[in-house]
């Protein structure tokens, strides 16, 4: 998701649409501009258009520059150009924040100062940036890479079919956003917002089709702008999207239309889907089955080239600071790496990618590529498709367990769309006859992850007016997905970490010990600063049974334990440290730390505190 400013920031999606209108004879968007250079024009979406200009606009009918402009660009309705609501707020901007600072310095400070104030001033206002009113939310709808692949070599009619999987799941995707996500807010201003959340008639949206990558690679999306401009239903007033539970439900959007997806293809074409791991700390990607990893490999150039830039950043990084980079920051480096490697966008006709990616397609698979794709559609058998009803109430309930656990394996406390998500990848590899009936199934099993949880949110304490509660009966002053769970083991794992962390009953190194190992260098030359030889100290002597040494990424920490190693093992003997790592990736870096380090693999926080039991070395 791109949250859209006001203004000029929709223009992007302009830029590749066909200046011709196409063959309008063949049958869907994708295939009527197949000759034509660009992408089909955008069009409109949503359950709110009857809303606007007296009902003239429907879903599918298409955006016009001028009614984008209107509506994404000003806040106006798209066909009378009447102010929906509220003005988009205009922001200072960064010159005219540096001048009403520079205006209240002291009158009586000397030049020098002065232009060192001003330089202060300017150098923060920079960093600020100017601000702008949010107009919009870009949802970015991309289908797996090896759909992309299959999609982007074979023929019309196929290509038709598989994007009209896509169109109907991005449709099931706003049904559902427009159903359980979208709200506005009413009531008192406050440093919160308004305080109430109310529904709204649904969103405007537009949507532009996309062919490729900035690399020129298959990749068949949707960008889907929904307006940040909703109706309220309880007043028929113009506000302001919430945009928080927008933004927490994001990554649950992706995982349901990633389902939805799955389900279309198989149930045209009876093709069957398998998890392909990613790596170490990524969720296996779900791909069709028949295609080769060597395809999407070939069609992931642009990939490649954002993960390579961004490796160099991360040793630039390195070299400067001295210091490995923290993931916030190697979330920046790799933003940073996806614009410095972004190149032009390369406006050409589909039928032109199709021969290119054909060709590339055809020195991978060594034989013809459009030949290959046609064995797609002809080999698979008829998957079997679930209806809601076919799957037991006690499977939804053993489900719900599950998905507590694998939650909790990642997190401490939860909401609402962190189980819906998890819910969405369990249930993957399940095929289901509708969106209706996945999403059915999918709101069941988050039901019971919520009642295996433990509910940390305390419940509403007065009753509200009845304008202000749901038909459910719950409270409107609270979103539903901002109540926080965890687990009974989670807190008691807590509060056995706690308990032992205010014991002083554990062993130590006499700090005679620790000194003389903290002055000297380790076998590869490295000498401890003196915040790392104090913690060290500190922790050897504190009799805790469980310290906890803090610090950022690259302040020192593993050149710092493992002179505490070295003097533990010198008091206690060898053999007496034994490390533990919360994943299989740290764990490998605790493998390939000090000689004769022990590195065991616990899950967070639950297991990690069974394995510091006061019996372990």
């Amino acid at each position: 998701m791109r949250v859209m400013s006001a203004g000029d920031g929709y223009e992007y999606l302009l830029r590749t649409v066909a200046a011709g209108d196409g063959d309008r004879s063949l049958s869907t968007p994708l295939t009527r501009y197949y000759t034509e250079e660009g992408t089909p024009p955008g069009f409109w979406m949503g359950s709110g258009l009857p809303y606007l200009g007296g009902g003239e606009l429907t879903e599918g009918g298409r955006v016009s520059e001028a009614q984008l402009q209107l509506l994404v660009g000003m806040g106006r309705d798209p066909i009378t150009g009447e102010p929906l609501g509220e003005t988009y707020r205009q922001y200072a901007s960064v010159q005219e924040r540096v001048d009403q600072r520079v205006a209240d310095l002291d009158s009586e400070l000397g030049p020098v100062s002065r232009a060192e104030q001003v330089a202060a001033i300017e150098a923060e206002e920079a960093e600020r940036g100017t601000r702008r009113a949010v107009a919009g939310y870009d949802l970015t709808f991309s289908v797996p890479k090896s759909l992309s692949a299959w999609w982007g070599v074979a023929d019309g009619g196929t290509k038709s079919l598989i994007a009209d999987a896509h169109h109907q799941a991005v449709a099931e995707v706003v049904a559902f956003l427009e159903r359980e996500v979208a709200t506005t807010r009413v009531g008192a201003a406050g440093p919160d917002g308004a305080v109430a959340h109310v529904d709204v008639a649904g969103v405007l949206a537009t949507a532009f089709d996309h062919y490729d990558s900035r690399r020129g690679d298959p990749q068949l999306h949707t960008h889907v702008v929904v307006s940040n401009k909703v109706l309220t239903v309880q007043d028929q007033k113009w506000r302001t999207l919430a945009g928080r539970p927008v933004h927490a439900s994001v990554v649950a959007l992706s995982e349901l239309y990633n389902a939805t997806l799955a389900d279309r293809i198989t149930g045209m074409f009876g093709i069957e889907w398998e998890a392909r791991e990613r790596g170490q700390d990524r969720n296996p990607a779900w791909e069709l089955a028949p295609v080769p990893d060597e395809l999407i490999s070939e069609f992931s150039l642009r990939s490649r080239q954002i993960e390579e830039e961004k490796t160099r950043l991360i040793d630039a990084y390195r070299a400067k600071h001295g210091r490995e980079p923290s993931a916030k920051t190697i979330l920046k480096l790799r933003a940073q790496a996806t614009l410095a490697t972004r190149p032009e966008k390369r406006v050409q006709s589909l039928a032109a990618l199709t021969a290119n990616w054909r060709h590339r397609a055809g020195e991978v698979l060594g034989e013809d590529a459009n030949a290959w794709a046609r064995t797609l559609t002809g080999t698979g058998e008829q998957a079997a498709l679930l209806r809601a009803d076919d799957v037991p109430l006690d499977t939804i309930t053993d489900l719900g367990q599950s998905l507590v656990a694998a939650v909790g394996e990642k997190r401490s406390t939860w909401r609402r769309w962190n189980l819906h998500s998890e819910a969405s990848r369990q249930l993957m590899g399940v095929r289901f006859a509708s969106a209706a009936d996945r999403e059915a199934i999918t709101g069941m099993v988050t039901d019971a992850a919520e009642q295996a949880s433990l509910r940390l949110t305390p419940p509403e304490l007065a009753s509200s007016p009845v304008v202000f509660r749901r038909p459910d009966g719950s409270s409107r002053f609270r979103h539903p997905s901002a109540v926080l769970y965890s687990t009974e083991e989670l807190l008691a794992a807590e509060d056995r970490l706690l308990d032992r962390s205010h014991a002083t009953t554990g062993p130590t190194v006499e700090l005679a010990t620790v000194e003389k190992i903290t002055s000297r260098p380790d076998a590869e030359g490295r000498r401890l600063g003196p915040d790392q030889a104090d913690a060290l100290q500190r922790i050897a002597v504190s009799g805790r049974v469980v310290d906890v040494l803090v610090g950022p990424a690259g302040a020192g920490k593993t050149t710092a334990m493992s002179a505490l190693k070295r003097a533990w093992e010198k008091q206690h003997g060898a053999g007496s440290v034994v490390g533990l790592a919360p994943s299989e990736n740290a764990a490998q870096v605790r493998r390939s730390g000090p000689p004769g380090t022990t590195a065991i693999v616990c899950p967070p926080l639950l297991s990690a505190a069974r394995c510091a039991a006061p019996s372990m070395p």
